[in-house]
């Protein structure tokens, strides 16, 4: 049995956007988010150069993995959100882009924010008024205080509010 130890997130919120966005266009592209299936774990594993183990994360049963596509070409993961449902918030396990969309030669931008959005809504639609939380790296406290509204909760760890996880859905989710 694996260890089940906690992993500081370290995501970048590159962008809040209103969809993904084409770094060097800048056109917006419409995405949608769904259930990771077992036929897409082929392409998101570490020799695709995808950092954490997804399949790992997709067979534990209290967690559901959801990946990030643009609509209209749903072959095609820009990113991944392991989330859990708690009693009275949602827990975010992990949180990545696609190889493609980090560093300095990325494709699209907005790509974690949007599923730290989704994480929100799904907060919403389960009760728990939006509230997120998560273990940060230590270093990006600060930038998770100004690009997500997050709260330092103590330790690493870090609180998505009713107040701020409105203003993420209302950037990414008009409907």
């Amino acid at each position: 049995m694996k260890e089940n130890k906690v992993i500081g997130l370290d995501f970048i919120i590159d962008k809040l956007t209103n969809s993904v966005e084409n770094v060097v266009t800048g056109d917006s592209f419409a995405t949608e988010i769904s259930l990771l299936k077992s036929s897409d774990l082929k392409n998101v594993s570490k020799k695709k150069n995808w950092l954490f183990d997804w399949n790992y994360e997709f067979k534990q049963p209290e967690r559901d993995v959801y990946k990030l596509t643009i609509v209209n070409n749903s072959a095609i993961i820009q990113g991944l959100v392991c989330l859990e449902v708690k009693e009275d918030h949602v827990y975010m396990h992990l949180v990545e882009s696609s190889p493609f969309n980090k560093g300095k030669d990325k494709v699209y931008t907005g790509v974690s924010g949007n599923l730290v959005a989704f994480a929100c809504k799904l907060s919403f639609q389960r009760g728990h008024f939006g509230n997120v939380s998560f273990v940060s790296k230590t270093q990006l406290i600060e930038h998770y205080e100004k690009s997500l509204g997050a709260i330092h909760f103590g330790g690493r760890l870090m609180i998505i509010e009713t107040k701020s996880a409105l203003k993420l859905i209302n950037k990414y989710f008009k409907d």
